[in-house]
C-alpha cells in the first residue's frame, strides 16, 4: 500500500467531507467521498483503500455498526473514527470494533494526518 491507495471518507455532513478532502489532497492523498454507509458498501474497491475515515453518527446508521459489518465481510481496511459527540460508551464501542484512531470534531489537521500515517503502518489502538 502506498499513497496511491485512496482514503475513503464517510460523513453525512457535506462541509466536513469537503474539509477533509481538501486536507487530504494538500498532503498528497487521494480521497473518495461518501455521504452514507450505503454508498460506501456499494463501492467496488473498499478492500484496496489505504484507510477509511468514518463518522460514527451517520443519518441512518452507526459508523461502528458499519465497521462490524465490513469486518464480517472480510474487509479489514484500517478505520479512523471521527465524531462530534463523544461519550465514554461510544469511545469504548469504537475502540472495541478496532480502529487506528478516534478523533473528536473539531480535530486538527496534524491529528488526522498522523492517524493516516499510523493506518498506513498498520498500527491499531489497543
Amino acid at each position: 500500500m502506498g499513497r496511491s491507495d485512496p482514503v475513503l471518507v464517510v460523513d453525512d455532513d457535506p462541509g466536513m467531507l469537503r474539509a477533509v478532502d481538501r486536507l487530504l489532497r494538500r498532503h498528497g492523498y487521494e480521497s473518495i467521498l461518501f455521504s452514507s454507509a450505503e454508498e460506501l458498501e456499494q463501492h467496488p474497491d473498499v478492500v484496496n483503500a489505504l484507510c477509511i475515515i468514518l463518522d460514527i453518527k451517520l443519518n441512518l446508521r452507526s459508523g461502528i455498526e458499519l465497521r462490524h459489518q465490513l469486518k464480517a465481510r472480510g474487509v479489514l481496511v484500517p478505520v479512523i473514527f471521527i465524531t462530534g459527540n463523544e461519550t465514554p460508551s461510544v469511545r469504548e464501542a469504537a475502540l472495541l470494533s478496532g480502529c487506528v484512531a478516534f478523533l473528536t470534531k473539531p480535530f486538527s489537521a496534524h491529528e488526522l494526518i498522523e492517524s493516516i500515517k499510523q493506518a498506513a503502518g498498520g498500527e491499531l489502538l489497543h
